[in-house]
């Protein structure tokens, strides 16, 4: 190919030299008409250039977790990183442990909820759940509701037909407290809190309860 471009250059018909050199007329043409800045994007960057790369794959993983490999490479070019393909964002992600279960290939959750729920005493653990119900409309309530493990007593719920998001948790949280102790009353004793592992709790930011409740959030036994 060299040799070929090196006798185009001195005047010689392509045609023929293509023939001469059994290359194909076409390649020699995009060879020739190549701009000086192009850089083969078939060659894989050295590893030392995933530090940036990375950061920036952080950066949209973190604002957007439910961003697979692809949709993430996608963002990335909206945000010029034009160099950077999909297979290389693969690689980043898979090694940093950031790709999604693809569908149905999640893990099974083997861990026994064989433990002790119930307590002898009031305020001492409450527990949180959810169910969803279906209308005749075709709309669907999502419901969330607080019990203490003692007696079972009902101290708040919240419905909404959207999704049960951390502020509806931090409602329902407020509520159990104000049910029990009253509008400007706190627990006086660390009162654990048990919640499903995949419950809307888990999104409840820290610092959106108050501090001097005492409340603590913990994966039900």
């Amino acid at each position: 190919m060299d040799c070929a471009l090196a006798s185009i250059a001195r005047g010689r018909a392509v045609r023929a030299v293509c023939v001469a050199l059994s290359v194909y007329r076409s390649h020699v043409l995009a060879r020739r008409d190549r701009p000086s800045k192009w850089i083969d994007l078939r060659k894989s960057p050295p590893r030392s250039e995933d530090v940036v790369i990375k950061q920036a794959i952080a950066n949209v993983a973190n604002h957007r977790a439910t961003y697979g490999y692809r949709r993430v490479w996608a963002r990335l070019r909206l945000e010029g990183h034009d160099l950077v393909n999909h297979k290389r964002v693969y690689r980043v992600m898979r090694d940093e442990g950031w790709l999604l279960y693809r569908h149905g290939y999640k893990p099974v959750d083997t861990r026994k909820h064989d433990g002790t729920v119930t307590v002898k005493d009031s305020d001492v653990r409450w527990c949180s759940d959810g169910l969803e119900l279906s209308c005749d409309n075709g709309e669907k309530v999502r419901l969330a509701f607080a019990l203490d493990c003692c007696d079972r007593e009902v101290m708040s719920w919240v419905a909404t037909t959207k999704g049960i998001d951390a502020a509806l948790v931090g409602d329902l949280t407020m509520q159990a407290v104000e049910s029990r102790f009253g509008p400007d009353g706190k627990p006086l004793n660390l009162i654990e809190w048990l919640t499903e592992t995949a419950a809307a709790t888990w999104r409840l930011r820290p610092g959106a309860l108050p501090s001097n409740w005492g409340s603590s959030l913990s994966p039900r036994p």
